[in-house]
């Protein structure tokens, strides 16, 4: 089937979102199409307000509309600990369990180097910065129980258990080889109760 020019763009632009293959694409793209005309400007909206006004806070690096964020900004929030994750959706993963009120440090990705991935790619400086200030008491690190999550982990704990720090570990009960996007509630706060000095 011959398809408009404009209409193959947006099929190819849709592929190349994640989890989004050549059908999903397709099937997308024509729900947009038969979109009302004001339905679709809501959503290029949207898009263009996230792509200008959402950004990385400067402490923490997580998503925010504001730098520094309101999390790291809180006096409510206890600065003595700070939850590490991979990646800010992770965040909101571990905020949905309701029990940890401490701060957070988002890594942006994991140790990989069969992809190329050193700790100079990651958000590791401004950890250590942070936990090297002296008033940082516990240091959990959530990342996922993958192979590069573990090996994350434990580059970590090598490098913040001299600084004096308690170095914890997220519990197992988020399963090995699964991410923390897809842990329930209920998972992450036993995984959080159950973490261990590492």
């Amino acid at each position: 089937m011959l398809l408009p020019e404009s209409l193959t763009r947006l099929i190819e632009q849709l592929q190349k979102l994640p989890g989004i293959g050549a059908k999903g694409s397709q099937r997308l793209a024509f729900h947009v199409l038969r979109t009302p005309r004001d339905e679709t400007e809501r959503l290029c909206e949207a898009i263009r307000d996230v792509k200008e006004q959402v950004t990385y806070c400067s402490v923490c690096n997580n998503i925010t509309d504001t730098d520094p964020c309101g999390v790291c900004t809180s006096s409510v929030r206890d600065a003595r600990i700070i939850c590490v994750v991979e990646e800010p959706q992770n965040v909101s993963i571990v905020e949905k369990t309701g029990g940890f009120k401490g701060k957070y440090h988002v890594l942006m990705g994991t140790l990989s180097p069969l992809h190329g991935v050193g700790p100079d790619d990651l958000k590791i400086k401004g950890l250590v910065e942070r936990v090297g200030v002296g008033d940082v008491e516990e240091v959990i690190l959530a990342t996922n129980p993958t192979v590069e999550g573990e090996a994350t982990a434990l580059y970590l704990a090598r490098l913040l258990k001299p600084l004096g720090t308690r170095i914890t570990r997220i519990a197992r009960g988020i399963p090995v080889g699964s991410d923390l996007e897809y842990a329930d509630e209920f998972t992450m706060s036993r995984a959080m109760e159950g973490r261990q000095e590492f």
